[in-house]
């Protein structure tokens, strides 16, 4: 008899872990609160203007078409991407602009020439982001820390041996200020801070790996936008027998004598040889493990940033952006220090705009164009976000409107608005925030939760609240971490 198993939630780590456990031969069960899946990479908009409502950067391409080729599928049946020429438009107050190519040589090449930063030190930087990568990732990604055999072979050894290479001390901001000599390269390399929730103010040095992805390996689109990656995982699951129940909140994790039972949602009760939380764990203790002792020191982590997102239907086209633009802040210390030391917004926030219609013209009307506009922010704990996001909107439109040299608020045909307590309340993640726990601190690796408890047996956790992290690409590990546990422990 087949082994069950109960997922909560379906976001890219639950679906992952959905078709990896089915592909391991478990019936699966998913139950979502929304009417949809994905979690926070969904879609939204009208039926002129269509919107990827959250990651709107693809990298690591790689990890979908591995999932899907693992589960014994083609995954150009599933799921089809191309490679972008530009990574990033790159915009300054003072007008200066650096459009940064997808070839890391030409990139290096224009940001000589328009911002004075010796080709050589960023090739050197980079080939030490793909230096630290390498010897990084298969120990804190690819792994669970909290295993001993993760520690007891060949690749951990090559990594520790190698340790006063990786970066560890000091801050990603003092890695920069060494490695650059222009203000504007090193404030373009503090902000991959961000694809963390995370100030490079505070992060280690050893994130000056993420730039690796980037610019190393390069930016994808999928086609059909950010959507299509839960489509085509969820596509997948079903092929593989998932069984889905949409609009179904879970209310309680049933524990037996230490032993995960099963689940409740509302009056009614399922139970399964195994239980994966998909949730956020700070609700997913206090609310579905209310009666059980919760690993308090873990939950009391400082979290990660949050967003406020503006989405904008855009009555004209500007030839001069592209799918991914950043409009920097004049003072990023200032920034981060508002949202990580006061927790509140800066008052010339940097600004980044994905316009998803530049890839697919059906994403918005023929000559208007879809613009995801969204500002770092600190989590929701109580702020008057009413008040902030109207402050924010002008200051937003007003810095846009001074570098686009065009009047902004004219030109929006459809908005639609994403904060904090929006974030927290569509996808149960802990004060709206983006990846969970903060990484703000050299042990935050250590100090996620694991990818299981050995408190309650058959209780197991995936998705960005716990290792190795938040993101598309450390959501797909961390199910890959997960199922892997499961299959050791059910073998």
């Amino acid at each position: 008899m087949k082994k069950s198993a109960l997922i909560i939630g379906s976001g890219v780590a639950g679906l992952a872990t959905a078709c990896r456990l089915a592909h391991q031969g478990f019936s699966v069960e998913v139950f979502e609160a929304n009417s949809y899946p994905g979690g926070k990479l969904s879609s939204n908009g009208n039926r002129a203007y269509r919107f990827d409502s959250g990651p709107s950067l693809f990298t690591l391409p790689a990890l979908v078409d591995e999932l899907i080729s693992d589960c014994g599928k083609n995954p150009r049946q599933y799921f089809t991407y191309s490679k972008k020429d530009i990574a990033c438009h790159y915009f300054w107050e003072d007008g200066t602009k650096l459009q940064a190519s997808g070839d890391k040589y030409h990139f290096a090449a224009e940001a000589e020439r328009q911002l004075g930063e010796k080709a050589e030190n960023v090739l050197r930087y980079l080939e030490e982001a793909e230096y630290i990568y390498r010897h990084t990732s298969p120990v804190f990604l690819e792994k669970s820390l909290h295993k001993v055999s993760t520690y007891l072979n060949i690749t951990t050894l090559n990594s520790l041996i190698r340790i006063h290479k990786l970066k560890l001390t000091g801050t990603l901001h003092d890695t920069n200020q060494k490695s650059f000599e222009t203000d504007k390269m090193v404030q373009l390399f503090d902000r991959f801070a961000t694809y963390n929730g995370s100030s490079p103010y505070l992060t280690p040095g050893v994130m000056s790996s993420i730039p690796h992805l980037e610019h190393n390996i390069g930016t994808y689109y999928p086609e059909g936008g950010m959507i299509s990656i839960t489509k085509a995982l969820y596509e997948l699951s079903k092929d593989l027998g998932v069984n889905y129940h949409f609009n179904s909140r879970v209310d309680e994790i049933l524990v037996e004598a230490g032993k995960a039972k099963g689940i409740r949602t509302g009056d009614e009760k399922f139970y399964a040889d195994l239980v994966i939380s998909n949730m956020d764990v700070v609700p997913t203790y206090r609310k579905l493990l209310a009666s059980e002792t919760a690993p308090e020191k873990t939950l009391a982590q400082a979290r990660s940033s949050s967003a406020l997102i503006f989405y904008w239907g855009i009555k004209d086209v500007f030839p001069e952006l592209d799918l991914h633009n950043i409009f920097f802040s004049d003072d990023y210390k200032a920034e981060f220090n508002a949202i990580f030391k006061e927790a509140q917004v800066f008052d010339d926030p940097t600004i980044y705009v994905n316009i998803s219609s530049k890839e697919d013209s059906f994403d918005a009307p023929k000559g208007c164009e879809n613009w995801f506009v969204m500002i770092n922010v600190p989590g929701n704990t109580g702020q008057d976000w009413d008040a902030i996001i109207k402050k924010v909107r002008a200051i937003t439109l007003a810095k846009l409107s001074r570098i686009l040299n065009k009047p902004i608020a004219d030109l929006i045909d459809f908005e639609e608005i994403l904060d904090p307590r929006s974030i927290e309340s569509k996808t149960s993640s802990y004060q709206g925030s983006l990846y969970g726990a903060g990484s703000n601190d050299i042990m935050s690796a250590f100090l996620r939760h694991p990818n299981f408890t050995k408190k309650i047996k058959g209780l197991y956790f995936c998705g960005g609240s716990v290792h190795p992290g938040g993101g598309i690409p450390l959501c797909l590990l961390s199910a890959q971490i997960s199922a892997n546990i499961i299959k050791t422990d059910y073998a």
